[in-house]
């Protein structure tokens, strides 16, 4: 069985991730280190996570209760879940199918006297012109915000300098992962300098959370090869189960993120100490060649299915998406033929506030609901591509009649 997302950390780097816990290091030094990786400059924090980072945006804002977050209409339940727990009202800017982007218009309609924050995210491993946006936000007096999780790649792409804050993760599926950690760019100083106050008063988590990160991980690799995972399937499948509600739980409660408790901790020395070491040794030529793969099997699907997103000009494929009638029979056909597909449950479209039903983000809703992603990384043989490409158009064939 291919997994759907490949985990990017090899077992040198979890080997070296355990001892760091054990081993007495310069937080100091590694902190300093980890903020230097894009500029010299003092405008980088190093953060536990993105949405560690967005709160403590959020508190230094001193935003009140009712003001208004937009965010580009697709981004992972957490960050929406901040915005809610401050006493804030998230909006929704619809997508653009072709760009999964938002556009100008869609976005001038969103904004009220009460916006104060607006966050667009990168999506799939896509490069968006968020620039135009973010000029138009910032001409308003609305702090400008770019999510870029699932856009890192290296000191290639720092960072719009258009936006206020820029923020990369470091997470369990991301690339380059240290199993938690972000680096959120900050462009005012004052803001900055409130956000590293207001850090510096959370507690350390202990090296020994980051240890326990460490051991799942491991066996989460082991689980995730392509014998064991395809195991784990076939047991499932037999007694008319699906393997993915609790597979798919465990990788995402390696870090659980639900609540301001949760978030509000400085990383871990040994956390500081992994990124530093996967910053340092990060090398694009294995996005390159995901790229590659990607883009192959594009070409080998052609117009057999729908793929967001294709109208960017930068497109590396941290994962592979789908857009495919009947998207629950589709998985069920792939997983049969070795193709670990699933959809993103972590993701979500944001709904419009109940007083402003006409932003509701039909697009996006629609992208969430016939979404699938399917396997498409480096270490994946052409042949292999070249069968999954045959599998997706031998589904789409049998499954469009049954929508019609």
């Amino acid at each position: 069985m291919w997994v759907r997302t490949q985990l990017k950390i090899g077992w040198l780097d979890l080997l070296a991730g355990a001892w760091n816990c054990f081993k007495s290091n310069d937080r100091a030094a590694l902190q300093r280190s980890v903020e230097s990786f894009f500029s010299d400059s003092d405008d980088t924090i190093v953060t536990y996570s993105v949405r560690s980072g967005f709160d403590l945006l959020i508190q230094a804002l001193d935003l009140k209760p009712g003001d208004e977050v937009i965010f580009s209409a697709l981004n992972v339940k957490g960050m929406v879940r901040v915005v809610r727990d401050a006493g804030l009202v998230p909006v929704p800017v619809d997508l653009d199918f072709s760009s999964m982007g938002p556009s100008l218009e869609k976005l001038e309609k969103a904004i009220t006297p009460r916006s104060r924050v607006f966050v667009a995210a990168h999506l799939f491993g896509t490069r968006l012109d968020l620039d135009p946006v973010f000029a138009l936000v910032r001409s308003k007096g609305i702090v400008a915000v770019e999510d870029c999780a699932q856009a890192f790649n290296g000191r290639a792409y720092p960072g719009s300098r258009a936006a206020d804050l820029n923020m990369f993760s470091f997470g369990p599926i991301k690339t380059s992962t240290a199993l938690g950690g972000a680096l959120i760019r900050v462009r005012d100083d004052k803001v900055r300098g409130r956000m590293r106050a207001i850090q510096a008063a959370y507690p350390i988590q202990p090296d020994s959370k980051q240890l326990k990160r460490v051991f799942q991980f491991m066996g989460l690799k082991l689980i995730t090869s392509r014998a064991v995972l395809g195991a784990i399937y076939r047991y499932y499948h037999s007694r008319g189960q699906d393997y993915e509600d609790s597979l798919a739980d465990r990788v995402r409660d390696v870090a659980p993120l639900k609540t301001a408790k949760n978030l509000r901790f400085q990383p871990s020395t040994a956390m500081l100490a992994l990124l530093n070491r996967r910053l340092e040794e990060f090398d694009i030529q294995a996005i390159r060649v995901r790229t590659n793969k990607g883009e192959k099997l594009r070409d080998m699907i052609g117009s057999a299915v729908a793929m967001p997103a294709q109208a960017n000009t930068h497109h590396d494929y941290w994962v592979f998406p789908l857009i495919v009638d009947e998207p629950r029979k589709f998985i069920d056909g792939l997983r049969a033929e070795g193709f670990d597909a699933a959809d993103l449950p972590r993701s979500q479209h944001i709904a419009a506030p109940k007083d402003r039903p006409e932003l509701e983000p039909k697009t996006a809703a629609g992208v969430m609901r016939d979404l699938v992603v399917i396997p498409c990384y480096d270490t994946m043989p052409d042949e292999e591509l070249a069968r999954q490409a045959q599998v997706i158009k031998r589904l789409a064939g049998e499954l469009a009649p049954s929508k019609a």
